[in-house]
């Protein structure tokens, strides 16, 4: 590994600090729901972003920093947060998808033998899906057995449909940001 990749790594892993944080500097960008409000990130935009242009390897390694970094008590976590409690909070399973999106994303555009805005909406699609599937199960079952919340799961996936559908935007955003840029020299210099 060169000290670009390196450099591209902890360039994603700033992104996503400065993802989950956009609300501290913007707080109109809080949806509330019941007694509490719930910040926009853009952490699943720049997840699926670090797939594309990182690769699974690299990206994976820099989305396991950004988590490590976020537990060890680094705020990088939504609303400056950190420590290894983050991660059972009702979000911590967006957290860990993070990597598992950024793997899957960036297997899927090296599988990848045409490079159309369709694949990578597709691709894009995926991570989403990861992201959110493994999010909202960890939710529900955090809130269920942790916070001992009654809810059922359809509460929880209801529950979380104005931010699908901003981060559905910001998917297919980043495809078409892929495709306007995969003739950059960095899809070529990064180690896949």
């Amino acid at each position: 590994m060169k000290t670009i990749h390196l450099t591209y790594g902890a360039l994603f892993i700033c992104l996503m600090a400065i993802g989950a944080n956009i609300t501290v500097w913007f707080p109109m960008l809080a949806i509330p729901i019941g007694a509490t409000s719930v910040p926009l990130s853009l952490q699943t935009f720049f997840a699926i972003l670090a797939g594309f242009l990182l690769g699974r390897r690299l990206g994976l390694l820099t989305m396991l920093v950004y988590i490590f970094v976020g537990i060890v008590g680094i705020p990088v976590f939504a609303g400056l947060k950190a420590g290894p409690m983050m991660l059972f909070l009702p979000t911590g399973g967006f957290i860990i998808s993070f990597a598992l999106v950024t793997y899957v994303v960036g297997l899927l555009n090296e599988k990848n033998q045409k490079d159309t805005l369709l694949r990578y909406t597709y691709i894009s699609f995926i991570g989403l899906i990861i992201n959110y599937g493994f999010g909202i199960t960890y939710m529900y079952l955090s809130m269920k057995l942790v916070l001992h919340v009654d809810i059922t799961y359809i509460a929880a996936f209801i529950s979380m449909v104005p931010f699908f559908i901003k981060d559905f935007s910001l998917a297919i955003l980043a495809a078409y940001f892929v495709k306007r840029t995969e003739r950059l020299a960095l899809k070529n210099t990064v180690p896949r």
